[in-house]
């Protein structure tokens, strides 16, 4: 890792030159002076940084050395607290023209309970910060294009949804989202599908690709096609696509005025592909020496920006070697005093550990959640009381914005008078679009990460997606999405910033030619996903009060609609009403019971009913109990039922080993062993996809006779 390259230079006094010159793109000298400092400052906090990891004073290190030309160009050209971004671990620069300190910088190398960024969360360079509409940046490369994209089409739809009230204060008609990314990040899936987006609404979106050469060791021509990104893009509708040399200022600051004046004016991208370079490694974690030969690493510091800029001072008399020499001397300054700060400054406490996990003022687990029903109608299927409960919902709140693969009735508005409507494969959001209009209710590509990522950056701006995944069995392509950006940015971000928004999810079996990709139940998987809450209705009635409160919670949840249930005639209910909800983490006793107790949800209900009355024929009393929610799980229900029956089957449809009835089983072993007269039995599917030929898939999913025989084995034990 080399020092700086102006660390050993003689440096100067501030300069007081006021011209201006056609030379200099209307920059005033002191402009052009105080983005020289901004540069300067980015680079020494660098080596402040990596002389901090190296005396063990901070943890992590990754520099935006070689960047800091384009960036600070890029800074001088938005609006912080107006625009929105989307930066990546290399802007420190822009972020410091933003407004950020060198102070607020340290604070999140030292992990300091104040740091804006994230409250000792984040590691460093993953900014973050409120008053600047920065949101807080996660690790994965590319995943913020979908966010930026989202948050750009958040300024769109409150501009053109009048019925939100305070609308007004949440865009403006000119707004930028800036997006940077490296180019290596190019190479990732959610790059090219939130140009998909923003090419095709169109979103004024500003993508700025810091093209160093390497993502890590990898160069750029091992990865991308012909070596040159811009040149793959070009042909994208509605996409404005510059070129510059990112280590010359002057250069840059001409190239993105250009390009955000684009955007401002026309509401459509830009696509700015700047060639900078990277004097330092990757991170303190990578030695740039192994794989970049002496005279690339030669060739690349007589590019160095911060080189290039000082010889463009001298050469236009902008400031003295003795200027040059007192900037230096205070920002070393300025630096070294954000260091005591910094390292004096208290570290977040560790009883916050498990803190912004979830909501800290919105428990949907509480009576705020709880509503006596006001029955209306007649009796209807499952598939009707989510319809009905969106429409009343969507009724009462514009900011509801629903979209996803095949949701809105049709996406040509022509054909909207002369078709009946899709509203999704199983019709649950038909006739939405007709009511509400085709901002608040479209399709989207089919791409699952695009519908998961969007949706987190409108419901970082304030609107409450409700956007649907087509199957579950289709869901992984949006998990990166879902795990660490979802269900991580308040916790990230020190509670900050947060995405409450509703993903729902057709799930499960027990339908014939579902075959192994249209029956999946892997629940568990997204139970170890810190900062989702799960809900999973068996009925009507149920799955309108617990929509109602997904909708209504301030926290990201993944709702499940079980396929079989949508039009069984045994789970039919009365639509409970407008407001009915029911809180999260409190099942439901559908049948009561002496001996034992089924705990159970999905389409095991049903059949842990029908085996319960069975087993009552042979003397066996038996209770079956509904979770309803699987995060957070009635525990006390659950207890209460053990203490009662001493003997307990976990039934689900997921497959046994690591399904989620092991931790029931596992928590109820370890907290309620002196209430057990008997091991505690599972019911699953076999650890195996399921079939298409229904005799296969009948063994392989749990079946009423199979709660029956494991209810028959626990009352003889």
């Amino acid at each position: 890792m080399k020092a700086s390259t102006l660390a050993s230079r003689p440096d100067a006094g501030a300069a007081t030159a006021t011209g201006s010159s056609a030379r200099w793109e209307g920059l005033t000298a002191d402009d052009v002076l105080r983005a020289y400092r901004t540069m300067l400052l980015s680079r020494r906090l660098d080596d402040k940084e990596i002389q901090l990891k190296n005396q063990s004073l901070i943890f992590f290190q990754i520099s935006g050395a070689g960047h800091e030309a384009v960036l600070t160009a890029a800074g001088m050209h938005l609006r912080p607290g107006y625009d929105w971004f989307y930066p990546y671990y290399r802007d420190r620069a822009l972020c410091l023209t933003l407004g950020m300190t060198s102070h607020e910088m340290l604070l999140a190398a030292v992990g300091a309970k104040d740091d804006p960024n994230s409250g000792g969360r984040q590691m460093p360079s993953h900014w973050g910060h409120k008053k600047l509409n920065i949101p807080s940046q996660g690790s994965p490369t590319g995943t913020q294009c979908l966010h930026a994209v989202g948050a750009g089409e958040a300024g769109l739809i409150y501009e053109r949804v009048t019925a939100i009230d305070d609308r007004s204060e949440r865009f403006h008609s000119d707004e930028i989202t800036y997006l940077s990314i490296g180019e290596g990040a190019t190479s990732e899936g959610e790059f090219w599908e939130s140009l998909n987006t923003a090419c095709t609404r169109p979103v004024p979106v500003l993508y700025l690709v810091e093209d160093n050469g390497y993502a890590i060791s990898v160069p750029v021509e091992a990865q991308t096609p012909g070596g040159d990104i811009s040149r793959l893009v070009e042909s994208f509708p509605n996409l404005k696509v510059m070129r510059c040399d990112g280590t010359d200022f002057i250069e840059s600051y001409r190239t993105l005025g250009e390009a955000a004046a684009y955007v401002r004016r026309e509401r459509k991208p830009a696509f700015v592909h700047a060639k900078v370079i990277r004097p330092y490694s990757h991170s303190l974690s990578d030695d740039e020496r192994l794989y970049k030969t002496p005279d690339e690493r030669k060739s690349e510091a007589l590019r160095d920006p911060l080189t290039k800029m000082r010889a463009f001072l001298l050469k236009e008399a902008i400031a003295t070697e003795a200027d040059l020499d007192a900037v230096l001397q205070s920002v070393d300054r300025e630096v070294a005093e954000s260091t005591e700060l910094a390292l004096k400054a208290p570290k977040p406490s560790v009883d916050s550990a498990a803190s912004f996990v979830f909501s800290p003022t919105v428990d949907p687990t509480s009576t705020r959640f709880l509503s006596t029903a006001q029955p209306e109608g007649k009796p209807d299927t499952m598939v009707g009381a989510i319809n009905r409960t969106l429409k009343d919902e969507m009724a009462k709140n514009p900011r509801i914005v629903v979209f996803g693969e095949d949701v809105a009735d049709a996406s040509k508005a022509s054909a909207l008078p002369h078709v009946p409507g899709k509203g999704g494969v199983f019709k649950v959001t038909h006739g939405l679009q007709k009511a509400y209009g085709a901002d608040r209710v479209f399709n989207s590509p089919l791409a699952e990460a695009n519908i998961v990522g969007r949706a987190v950056g409108m419901a970082t701006r304030g609107l409450k997606p409700v956007v649907e995944i087509q199957f579950f069995d289709y869901i992984w392509p949006a998990m990166m999405q879902l795990k660490d950006e979802m269900s991580m940015l308040r916790y990230r971000s020190g509670n900050n910033w947060s995405c409450p928004m509703v993903v729902r999810v057709p799930i499960g079996g027990y339908l014939r030619g579902g075959a192994p990709y249209h029956s999946q139940s892997g629940v568990s998987i997204f139970a170890h996903c810190p900062g989702v809450r799960i809900a999973f209705p068996s009925n009507a009635i149920d799955a309108a009060g617990l929509l109602r409160t997904s909708i209504r919670c301030d926290d990201p949840v993944l709702y499940l609609e079980h396929k079989h249930l949508y039009r069984q005639t045994y789970n039919k209910g009365i639509y409970p009403g407008a407001d009915y909800m029911i809180p999260f983490g409190k099942g439901s006793l559908r049948r009561d019971g002496t001996d034992m107790v089924v705990l159970t949800w999905g389409a095991l209900v049903q059949r842990s009913l029908l085996a319960a009355q069975q087993a009552e024929k042979d003397g066996v009393s038996v209770a079956v109990f509904d979770l309803r929610t699987i995060i957070p799980y009635d525990w006390e229900g659950i207890a209460s039922l053990v203490q009662k029956t001493n003997k307990v089957i976990v039934a689900h449809e997921d497959t046994l080993t690591c399904g989620f009835g092991a931790e029931i089983a596992a928590r109820i072993g370890e907290e309620l062993f002196e209430y057990l007269d008997a091991p505690v039995k599972r019911v699953a599917a076999l650890d195996c996809p399921v079939a298409y030929c229904p005799d296969l898939e009948e063994k392989i999913l749990p079946q009423s006779s199979d709660v029956l025989a494991a209810i028959k084995k626990l009352a003889s034990y």
